[in-house]
């Protein structure tokens, strides 16, 4: 059997090839007018395809040109802060009127939505012995890696999972969405007694909660919660559930159902796009990048000592080195991100429950100084504004939920989004997603075995 120093020589020789034979001159680009990352050169979204489900509002084309207005996100053509002022008005929990929204494209009166939430409470339990055998058997130490294979894992508690009907595609998707929450909590329960050496508490939904109350009871040992924090949860889940079909993982949504799939190969493939760094794991940079400010920077209420870092680590001269103010700047929104100015209110009252309103200061003072700064580093006149990403870990921190588990918050709240997606498609897609690569490589002359050296 091979030893590990002898796999390691064999990979990093390959390792060497790769990265000799791979790499493309940038100018290349332009030249051929690659839309790199699906961005047109005035930084616009190439247009790939038609939705109705959602919509991002951050700007506004006149004569050829982009003029920058505050940011709207819209479900379905409501705006979001529309159905979160109703709910609070209401004293009710929005997501699942959200979630109804974006599959069914329009507003549930009340016995509606009163059924729908019912059926969502009832799936929310895995099916028979699935806890024992696909979560507690096989832990992982990533939440988002063992959810994608829960998902993946319930094609085979499917009784017809090949079934590409709707009403059977919006059953599956049902199920899933009520089900997000506590694969995710299971699978932190199994992540803290197998990895972390800490106790496992496995408690079951209870059917009459919402998503936001239910998530906050399996992931805590005495099962305790405020109703401010559910409600939090709650808001959180409903910024995060849709925004426009652009976004990467709910493109990979639409191309992978265009293919003519099974819904949980599909939803798998999102959860595995938003696991990636560069897509639905930002908050968690936020946090880590605070961390670091609140350790080197003494005043806190000083915006000279705090801008004097943020400009460091603009300037690849502090934290991570690369340069990014984490929860700064958007590719849509510039003047403002709806959902970052929703959820600041609610930080702020979450802040002075817990007592962390020195820390909201920061974080306040942070969205001041860090725009202009950006724009000095970067010599540009973009506007930058705060995304919902700077104070989602902030708010996830103040409800203890780990960080281990924001991320799959995200996917929680986002498996709406995907599943409108996946009916859209199925509905009125009928082509498989086929673009188009130039390849720049030139033909050669084959080189029989013996002759190559």
């Amino acid at each position: 059997m091979m030893s590990t120093k002898e796999e390691t020589a064999i990979l990093k020789k390959l390792e060497k090839l790769a990265v000799h034979n791979d790499p493309i001159d940038q100018k290349l680009y332009q030249q051929y007018d690659v839309k790199r990352g699906l961005r047109n050169a005035n930084g616009t979204g190439v247009l790939v395809g038609l939705t109705r489900i959602g919509d991002v509002v951050g700007y506004e084309m006149q004569d050829g040109q982009k003029i920058a207005v505050p940011g709207r996100l819209v479900y379905r053509g409501y705006n979001v802060e529309d159905l979160i002022k109703d709910a609070e008005k209401n004293h009710q929990f929005g997501y699942e009127q959200c979630a109804y929204l974006l599959l069914f494209g329009e507003l549930p009166n009340k016995d509606k939505l009163e059924t729908f939430s019912k059926y969502l409470g009832e799936c929310r339990v895995l099916p028979s012995n699935f806890t024992e055998d696909m979560i507690m058997k096989a832990p992982s130490n990533d939440i988002m890696n063992k959810m994608a294979r829960g998902v993946l894992a319930s094609y085979s508690y499917d009784d017809d999972p090949e079934n590409r009907s709707v009403a059977n595609v919006i059953k599956q998707c049902i199920q899933l969405i009520a089900r997000f929450s506590t694969l995710a909590a299971y699978g932190y329960q199994a992540k803290r007694r197998y990895y972390d050496n800490k106790s496992l508490f496995i408690h079951n939904p209870k059917p009459e909660l919402s998503t936001a109350e239910n998530f906050l009871r399996l992931i805590r040992s005495d099962k305790q919660y405020t109703r401010l924090e559910a409600e939090i949860l709650d808001l959180a889940l409903i910024l995060h559930a849709e925004h426009g079909g652009g976004n990467n993982s709910s493109l990979t949504v639409h191309v992978v159902s265009s293919a003519d799939t099974d819904t949980y190969s599909a939803m798998a493939a999102a959860v595995g796009s938003l696991k990636g760094r560069r897509h639905g794991g930002a908050n968690i940079r936020v946090v880590e990048m605070m961390d670091d400010i609140k350790a080197n920077v003494k005043d806190w209420t000083s915006e000279k000592e705090v801008s004097a870092y943020i400009k460091k680590i603009a300037t690849k001269e502090a934290f991570d080195r690369s340069g990014l103010v984490y929860g700064m700047g958007h590719a849509v929104y510039t003047i403002s991100d709806p959902r970052e100015v929703l959820l600041k209110a609610k930080a702020k009252q979450l802040a002075k429950e817990k007592g962390c309103m020195e820390e909201f200061a920061l974080y306040d003072l942070i969205e001041k100084v860090a725009p202009s700064i950006i724009q000095e580093v970067h010599h540009s006149d973009k506007r930058v504004c705060a995304n919902v990403d700077f104070y989602s870990g902030f708010v996830y921190t103040m409800l203890n939920i780990p960080r281990e588990l924001f991320t799959p918050i995200f996917a929680i709240s986002r498996i709406a989004g995907w599943s409108a997606h996946r009916i859209e498609e199925i509905v009125s897609g009928g082509r498989i997603y086929r673009p188009a690569y130039k390849n720049i490589s030139k033909e050669r002359d084959f080189v029989p075995l013996m002759d190559r050296k």
